[in-house]
């Protein structure tokens, strides 16, 4: 069975439609940008549900829970197999405020040594055309379902 992830992508209209994109922490993550970042999402269990689990994931990831209305996206398979369960939501958010919980690791490898990282390290706003270069590559459906849905570039 894949594993499946439910999130949210954050979007808003000014001079061109803008999405809320997320960089992963953690070292391995460190120096890496294009195809890197995602929605806001995480791994649910099946018998969830895809939107309750979407919300508690952006509300963990980002430090902001959600109270607005969502907008099936639909699902989406990425290369590795995980199956994405997406929703939209029109918000303009500071992502200044944000912050997210923290996983610890082992870090560096075979050291013995623990070190706590952010999942996410930043958010940042991209034009379509910007989050369609930095978006995971299974994600990317995702940005044309909600260019649809919510119109403009």
């Amino acid at each position: 069975m894949p594993l499946k992830s439910a999130g949210i992508i954050a979007y808003r209209k000014r001079r061109r439609l803008e999405v809320l994109l997320v960089h992963p922490g953690g070292p391995f993550w460190r120096n890496k940008d294009l195809g890197a970042w995602s929605i806001p999402k995480g791994e649910y269990a099946d018998e969830e549900d895809g939107e309750i689990a979407a919300r508690r994931e952006f509300a963990e990831e980002l430090g902001l829970e959600l109270s607005v209305p969502l907008i099936a996206l639909g699902e989406v398979k990425q290369r590795g197999g995980k199956l994405v369960t997406a929703f939209a939501a029109e918000l303009d958010i500071d992502t200044s405020s944000l912050r997210s919980n923290t996983f610890e690791i082992e870090w560096p490898p075979r050291s013995g040594k623990r070190q706590t990282f952010p999942e996410v390290d930043r958010a940042e706003w991209f034009t379509l055309k910007e989050a369609q270069e930095r978006i995971n590559a299974g994600q990317r459906p995702l940005l044309d379902r909600l260019q649809r849905l919510a119109g403009g570039e």
